[in-house]
């Protein structure tokens, strides 16, 4: 059910909705043995919506991707607890990860959404490159071969994507407020 208050409304259609078709291919991936992905996804919003009562929610896909991998991994454990037969089907440490709580979770995942608006921020061959060497872990040959170019094009390129990514986190940084401990 959406939220009455009209902020709140434009917000969860701003910031949230628009995620909603790949937040569920991304439950069905991530937890194949989940069959109320609804409810999994409606608990999330719900949860990210009381949380934006009390914070501000700098990143809310991130937010919504953590809250919704909490509760899917929570009704994976209460299935555990309660001995549900088809769990064993599935290797549950690579599933859940008891060390993970919900700011780590998020930061991570806020880390990861900096990091991809960075590489997106790349021109064209840039982002290919570091893309296909950093993310897919393909050699400076193979990339070469793949996008019909040399291998030193590859290599200058890579340089020219790192450093731009690089100079990206360092605007990132200076932007954020200074902390004294």
């Amino acid at each position: 059910m959406p939220p009455a208050d009209p902020a709140t409304l434009r917000w969860f259609t701003e910031q949230l909705a628009p995620h909603e078709p790949m937040l569920r291919a991304w439950l069905r991936s991530k937890f194949p043995l989940i069959e109320d992905i609804d409810d999994i996804v409606q608990e999330s919003y719900a949860r990210v919506l009381q949380a934006r009562e009390t914070v501000a929610i700098e990143s809310p896909k991130a937010f919504l991707y953590a809250t919704a991998q909490n509760s899917a991994l929570s009704l994976l454990r209460q299935r555990k607890v309660r001995g549900y037969d088809r769990l064993a089907e599935i290797d549950l440490m690579d599933v859940l990860d008891e060390g993970t709580d919900i700011p780590q979770a998020v930061a991570h995942a806020q880390e990861l959404e900096l990091l991809t608006e960075a590489i997106q921020s790349l021109p064209t061959r840039c982002r290919q490159i570091i893309t296909l060497r950093k993310i897919y872990g393909m050699s400076q040959k193979d990339v070469a071969a793949r996008l019909g170019i040399s291998e030193h094009t590859v290599e200058a390129q890579g340089t020219i994507g790192l450093r731009k990514v690089t100079e990206f986190f360092e605007r990132i940084q200076r932007r954020l407020p200074t902390r004294h401990v």
